[in-house]
């Protein structure tokens, strides 16, 4: 038995997430990275820092071919090997290193910080939304893979323990939300890419999954007409409709893409 755990000791050192950790659960399903990032749309259209987003132009651009690539970076940090995960997480380093010497200017710590507390924040609302309630330490697992990110991005000011983040997250949600021109603009461009019928399942799906603060500022009302939907949808992924559904909801040039979005085995 000691033998055992010491190879799994040694095998799961060798990776910046665990094999068996619930981020790698939460990263692997189609279902709650689409969630993720509809969430994260929504918080990033409303930061006050969004500006930094319009800089070079790509996300109003191309929304969905922006997500796809921040999926690849997160894809390497959870699933690859601890080596490569480090070189993923300073590879993101130097494209902002190189928009700051571009603009000649720093991106705000507290701007990076709300970044890593969407992540931490939708990862564990996804997986509630789509599967089920996490407990504390799985809530507290998630919170360490990112704010280990965060430390090798060499962020300041990071909380020590999910507690802490909790009540750093209720300041940020309080204090560095704000609907702009930028807002305005961004939602604009996410019903040009996607069309009338995907850009209001995002809307709706954004009502189902963000904080109250959020949904305040976009206007939302107080339940998403997902609601009596979302059990015939995960109804469906056990008789394999699953990928059909994302197929037809998300536009066909991502088809590829959308395949490789479940890559969790168990």
């Amino acid at each position: 038995m000691k033998t055992e755990e010491k190879i799994l000791g040694d095998r799961n050192q060798v990776n910046f997430v665990k094999p068996t950790s619930i981020v790698r659960q939460i990263w692997g399903k189609g279902d709650t990275i689409l969630f993720i990032f509809a969430g994260a749309a929504a918080e990033f259209a409303l930061n006050k820092a969004v500006d930094w987003l319009y800089f070079k132009g790509k996300l109003p651009a191309d929304p969905l071919g922006r997500l796809f690539s921040t999926v690849s970076y997160a894809r390497q940090i959870v699933f690859a090997d601890k080596t490569s995960a480090l070189k993923a997480i300073d590879a993101i380093n130097a494209i902002h290193a190189n928009i700051e010497d571009a603009r000649r200017q720093k991106i705000p710590d507290w701007a990076y910080r709300d970044v890593l507390f969407m992540l931490i924040d939708y990862s564990i609302r996804a997986f509630e939304t789509m599967e089920r309630q996490l407990n504390i330490s799985e809530k507290e697992e998630v919170f360490d893979v990112f704010n280990r990110v965060g430390k090798r991005m060499r962020i300041t000011g990071l909380p020590d323990n999910y507690s802490e983040w909790t009540q750093m997250r209720k300041g940020h949600l309080q204090h560095d939300l704000k609907y702009s021109d930028f807002t305005k603009d961004l939602y604009l461009q996410y019903r040009r890419h996607l069309g009338a019928v995907r850009y209001f399942l995002l809307l709706e799906t954004q009502n189902l999954i963000c904080p109250e603060e959020v949904r305040t500022f976009l206007g939302f009302s107080t339940r998403s007409a997902l609601n009596p939907l979302l059990w015939i949808y995960k109804l469906s992924r056990y008789v394999g409709l699953d990928k059909v559904l994302k197929a037809i909801i998300l536009p066909k040039k991502y088809k590829k893409e959308i395949r490789s979005l479940d890559v969790f085995t168990g």
